[in-house]
Parts: C-alpha cells; sequence; structure tokens
C-alpha cells in the first residue's frame, strides 16, 4: 500500500528537487557524469552480448535439441533468468546504497559483471562437459542479472544527485546513453567477430571474444573507486539521519520503508516502464532471431541495421531529457508511451516484408518513441524518492519492469509467433503494455497535480499541569 505521499512528487516541473547546499563543483561534475555514464555502458554491453549470444549461437551450443525453436527458446529462457534476479540485486544494493553510499555499490556491481561476463566467454560447452555447461550459464546469467540490478540505481543517483539546478533530466540521461552505446558496442565486435571468422569458427570460439572483453570492466571499477566521490545529496541524507537516529532505538531500514509506505508507487513506476523495456528487447533480440530464422535474413545484414538504429538514441535520449527539465517529465514520458501504442502494428507489418530497409524504417521508429521515454526516466524515477530511500525506491521500479517487460519479451515473443503464426500477436502484446503504461503516467501525474496534505494541527502547549490533564 502507498499510505504516503513520496516526496518529491513525479512532478510536472521542469526541476522538482532544488541542488543541494554542498553541490561540487563543475570539474567533480564532469568527471562523475563522464563515470556514470561509462559505467552504465559497459555493463549493458556486457549484459547485451548475451541476448546477442543467445539469438545466434547459445541455443545449439549449450541446449542441444533436434528442434531450432527449442534450443532459441531455451536459450532465451536462460536470457530471462538474468531478468528475474535483477531485483535481487537491485533490493541489496539499493538497502546497502542507501545506507552505506552509492559508490561502493556501483563498484561492486561492475567487479561482479565483468567476472560473470568473463566467465561465459571461458565457459565449455554442453559437447564438452555435458549438463553442467548449461546449469553453469544460467548462474553466471544470474550473476550478471544481479550485477545489472546493483549497477542502473547506482549509476543513475551518482549522475542525478550530482546535476546542476535545473539539468537532472540531462544529467540522468548520461547514464541512459549506456543503453545504446551499449548495443552499439556488442553489435560491433559481434560483427567484427564474424567478419573475422569462417561460421564454423564463429561458433566454435569467435562468438567467445565479445564475452572477453568483460574484463575492461574491471578497470573501470578500479577507476571510479579511487577517483570518484560520494554523491552530495547522500553526504547530506546520511548526516540528518545520523542526528536522526541518535535519539531512535531501532535502525532504519530504507527496504521497509518502501514496502511499508511506497510501494504504490514502485508499481507504478514499474508499469509505466515495462513497455519501453519489452519493446526494445523485442527489437534488439526477438527481431534478430525472427529475422535471421523465419524471414532467412543475413545475420550480418540485420545486426548492423540494428547497430545504426542504436547510433541515432545517442542523439535522441539526450534531447528528450533535455526537453523534459523545461516541460516536465512526465509529458514527455507519456507522448513516447503513445508512440509505442500507434506503432507496435506498422512497425511488424514492415518487418514482414522481408526487406532490410523496410525493417531498419519500422524499427528506427520504435527507437524514436523508446528514446522519448528513456531519456527522462531517470530523473523521473528519482524524483519519485527521497533521497534516504531512493536507490531502493527506483531500483524496484526499474527492476520490476525489467523482469515483466524486457526479460518475458523475447521469449513471450517465440512463443506467440509459435502458436499464433502471426507477429500482429507481437504487436498486440507491446500495446497491452502500453496500455499500462498510460494509465500509470495518468496515476503519477494526477498525484504530482493534488496539494500536499496538510500538516496535523499540534496541540496547544500545556501552560500549566492542569492545562496538561486530560479533560
Amino acid at each position: 500500500m502507498d499510505t504516503a505521499s513520496p516526496s518529491p512528487p513525479a512532478g510536472e516541473t521542469p526541476e522538482s528537487v532544488p541542488a543541494p547546499a554542498d553541490a561540487p563543483a563543475d570539474p567533480n561534475r564532469r568527471r562523475v557524469a563522464t563515470a556514470a555514464a561509462l559505467a552504465s555502458a559497459v555493463e549493458w554491453y556486457d549484459y547485451f552480448v548475451f541476448g546477442i549470444a543467445a539469438a545466434l549461437v547459445l541455443g545449439d551450443l549449450y541446449f542441444p535439441s533436434g528442434d531450432s525453436s527449442a534450443g532459441v527458446l531455451a536459450a532465451f529462457a536462460a536470457f530471462a533468468v538474468g531478468f528475474l534476479a535483477r531485483p535481487v540485486g537491485g533490493i541489496i544494493a539499493g538497502q546497502l546504497g542507501d545506507k552505506r553510499g552509492r559508490k561502493p555499490m556501483l563498484v561492486l556491481a561492475l567487479t561482479l559483471m565483468g567476472v560473470a561476463t568473463a566467465g561465459i566467454g571461458l565457459l565449455p560447452t554442453y559437447e564438452t562437459i555435458g549438463i553442467a555447461a548449461p546449469v553453469l550459464l544460467v548462474l553466471l546469467r544470474v550473476l550478471q542479472g544481479i550485477a545489472v540490478g546493483a549497477q542502473w540505481g547506482g549509476a543513475m543517483l551518482m549522475a542525478t544527485e550530482y546535476a546542476p539546478e535545473g539539468k537532472r533530466g540531462l544529467y540522468g540521461s548520461l547514464v541512459q546513453l549506456g543503453v545504446p552505446i551499449g548495443v552499439v558496442t556488442a553489435n560491433t565486435v559481434f560483427l567484427a567477430a564474424g567478419a573475422a571468422t569462417s561460421d564454423s569458427a564463429f561458433a566454435a570460439w569467435g562468438w567467445r571474444v565479445p564475452f572477453l572483453v568483460g574484463f575492461l570492466v574491471l578497470g573501470l571499477a578500479w577507476y571510479i573507486h579511487t577517483r570518484v566521490e560520494e554523491t552530495p545529496e547522500f553526504r547530506a541524507a546520511e548526516r540528518a539521519l545520523a542526528e536522526q537516529e541518535k535519539s531512535q532505538t531501532t535502525t532504519r531500514s530504507p527496504l521497509r520503508t518502501i514496502l511499508t509506505k511506497h510501494l504504490g508507487t514502485v508499481f507504478l513506476a514499474g508499469g509505466s516502464f515495462a513497455v519501453n523495456t519489452a519493446a526494445f528487447y523485442i527489437i534488439i533480440t526477438g527481431v534478430l532471431d525472427y529475422a535471421t530464422r523465419e524471414l532467412d535474413m543475413k545475420r550480418s545484414a540485420v545486426l548492423a541495421v540494428s547497430l545504426c538504429v542504436s547510433l541515432t538514441q545517442l542523439a535522441l535520449i539526450p534531447a528528450a531529457a533535455a526537453l523534459s527539465d523545461r516541460v516536465g517529465r512526465l509529458r514527455i514520458y507519456a507522448a513516447g508511451a503513445i508512440g509505442l501504442l500507434v506503432w507496435a502494428i506498422p512497425m511488424f507489418l514492415l518487418i514482414d516484408t522481408g526487406s532490410l530497409l523496410w525493417l531498419g524504417v519500422g524499427t528506427f521508429v520504435t527507437s524514436c518513441f523508446l528514446s522519448i521515454m528513456y531519456g527522462p526516466q531517470a530523473a523521473l524515477f528519482a524524483e519519485l524518492f527521497t533521497a534516504e530511500m531512493r536507490y531502493t525506491g527506483a531500483s524496484l521500479g526499474y527492476q520490476i519492469a525489467a523482469v515483466f517487460g524486457g526479460g518475458l519479451a523475447p521469449f513471450v515473443m517465440v512463443l506467440l509467433l509459435e502458436a499464433t503464426g502471426t507477429s500482429m500477436a507481437v504487436s498486440g502484446y507491446i500495446m497491452g503494455l502500453a496500455v499500462i503504461a498510460l494509465i500509470s503516467i495518468k496515476i503519477l501525474a494526477a498525484r504530482a497535480a493534488a496539494p500536499a496534505p496538510a500538516p496535523a494541527a499540534e496541540p496547544p502547549a500545556a501552560d500549566s499541569p492542569a492545562e496538561a490533564a486530560p479533560a
């Protein structure tokens, strides 16, 4: 239940949270924003290489089956497991991040992701070690999920809590840019690996190269650990809570506060974003499998289209975020959700032509609407919760959307195609999630517009024992 309104609200105001009094100087802001963006980019790169590999090779190598659809479904199920683990990472890192700081959790998430991704690149196949291969693959994917669940809140808060007044949306979008950068980099590395090897060599070892790049994440984790300071808003909240807890006997729990007072806000945040993450994974992972396996399009050509489409997001995401700083988060956010609702059917009608050009047009327009939503999303989620519970609340909202939207989307897409034989079923899936998003956004907007409840009247001070006694 949601018994207390989050403060500050999800607001339609351009900047609903003022900069802290001890806001850092510009050079430090730039360093932190750059580090947060790089952290997001390398985390998402590591996360996305699994999705691309699942669509291309993991089914045959780790889930051998006489039916190609069954192998792909098994690989996408392993892909989805990572999403199921993301709320676990969000809860653990959120609880500790709201109590111990944003930076330590971000460093831990990067380290875990680097080790898990490189481990997948070194993992023997089913042919070599039998059933242990898919079991270990799923376990490493779980670690990837925990890592990315922990990472997003840390990177997002490092950027938004360092933002100057009036630019929270723009600074938050720098972390969001990690997604298209990760997609572009992952596709580029896979394209290079495919171009440098024959089909047999790619299946034997070429696909492993993108995973082994994961070791580079460890260097970035060390840089953030040694060169980046904790955010000023967390330091201010930490000081205030330290004073408050001196007179309390119980230890504060951000997770308990979220679950007892702000759970409704968490679910509204997740509901508003599920269509974005579902449509995103459909166009970068589900469509890759669909176009190559069902439409007989070339793997390298489809990867190249995905890469070009993702490049356009590098301009659109910060533009949408900057606009949200001026006209309000929810207005921009809702526009993107409406676009996804309207475009879901035309997108697949274009993809089904089997033309590379129309595939590009269909996914490009979808990507534009995704960018319109994704740009202001970090600042919007940060503004739903106060600093002392922001890591936990924002992470939970984001990861709930990731589980029910992104994680299941490629798997649901294959199931719908197999069950119905038409891509229009996938369009209907996207449209249903878009309706949920618009309902959630409408409720958040109504809450933001509602006046804050008046504080309860305090009883008059007692001037004498007689006045203090009950009537």
